[in-house]
């Protein structure tokens, strides 16, 4: 294929998706949906069941690209998102992950300083290796169409995983370090940076096309707290991305930032944000004034329950996001028993536009 025929296939692949980052705004708009690969799907359950376990699944390449491409074939969604999970980055530096049945990830904790000194920052090359071997056989077999979404959790989310040894409702043990010991918290932080940033810059030089970092957390914090760990590693995340590669959009998703969530995105540098579920309508469409691409904030729920709520809420959406430079989503990931027939009904009422 000559060097001229290569380019025309990626301008057809890139200019449905990537167009509201190139200023345009698309009715219908694009779509795609956070954990679009996952529990709700027999064909994930069968290809997971092969695995053996989950972390075997996220470094396995061929069968990590297997899961990401399903529902691009049942959906046609505009972009696929790498499977993968946000904990490969501790579990890279030397922190051992676990995913117990029913429970979730386990993980050492790592409390004080001291425990800095286990975390092998310049050792992560192994097993980032086996992600950006995904995100290679990813831009090898997607449809020329479908853009490649790389992604890494935020260093505040991360440390909370790896300051707590496990999810927890309020993230106590990560605010209490950040609070009794502030320059200790930020080595973390500044570790996290780097290493992510590292992780994020393979993918990319893997086939990436766009990038989001999950703050999945960012609302447990008050807002002097929330600009000291979460805007502010976010921010540089952005500029060392943005000099290494700076045609490539940058997504936020700084999750139950409420009121905070404009400055997050003209803090940051962010090319774009993802808008949870409790962001109201109106203020998702006054961050599009802020020249960034919105994209969310339907209900998962709404997924599970179908029928006429859904319906309406998809109409809603569209109609308040119309003229603004929107990618339609969730606003948080599709949740295990969410019936297949009901996502499928979701991407065709979007694509039909507003009733």
């Amino acid at each position: 294929m000559t060097g001229t025929g290569s380019l025309a296939i990626e301008a057809v692949r890139k200019r449905r998706f990537l167009a509201p980052f190139n200023g345009d705004s698309l009715s219908p708009p694009s779509i795609w949906l956070m954990r679009q690969a996952g529990r709700y799907l027999p064909e994930y359950r069968a290809t997971r069941g092969e695995a053996g376990s989950f972390l075997n699944l996220c470094y396995n390449p061929a069968l990590a690209a297997e899961v990401t491409l399903q529902p691009i074939r049942r959906y046609g969604f505009d972009a696929a998102i790498l499977f993968a999970d946000i904990l490969i980055v501790p579990d890279a530096l030397g922190q051992p992950v676990s995913f117990e049945a029913g429970e979730g990830p386990r993980l050492a904790p790592i409390t004080d300083v001291a425990g800095l000194a286990t975390l092998k920052a310049d050792q992560t090359g192994e097993k980032y290796g086996l992600i950006w071997e995904t995100v290679a056989r990813l831009r090898q077999d997607l449809p020329d169409e479908t853009a490649l979404i790389g992604f890494c959790g935020a260093p505040w989310t991360v440390a909370t995983y790896m300051v707590g040894g496990r999810g927890s409702p309020d993230q106590a043990a990560a605010r209490a370090w950040a609070y009794r010991d502030p320059e200790g918290f930020q080595r973390l932080i500044d570790i996290l940076v780097d290493v992510s940033v590292d992780y994020l810059d393979g993918q990319v030089k893997a086939g990436a096309d766009v990038l989001q970092i999950f703050d999945s957390w960012a609302g447990s914090l008050p807002d002097n707290e929330l600009a000291r760990w979460v805007i502010d590693p976010t921010r540089a995340m952005v500029e060392k991305l943005k000099a290494l590669h700076p045609g490539v959009p940058i997504i936020g998703f700084p999750r139950g930032a409420g009121a905070s969530t404009a400055e997050f995105v003209t803090a940051t540098g962010v090319d774009g944000v993802s808008c949870d579920t409790a962001m109201p309508l109106c203020a998702m469409r006054e961050l599009g004034e802020l020249d960034v691409v919105v994209q969310g904030n339907l209900d998962p729920l709404l997924l599970v329950a179908g029928g006429d709520a859904l319906d309406q809420r998809i109409d809603e959406i569209l109609a308040a996001m119309k003229g603004r430079r929107h990618i339609f989503n969730l606003g948080h990931g599709i949740v295990p028993e969410t019936p297949p027939e009901n996502v499928a009904r979701l991407v065709e009422r979007v694509r039909k536009g507003s009733a």
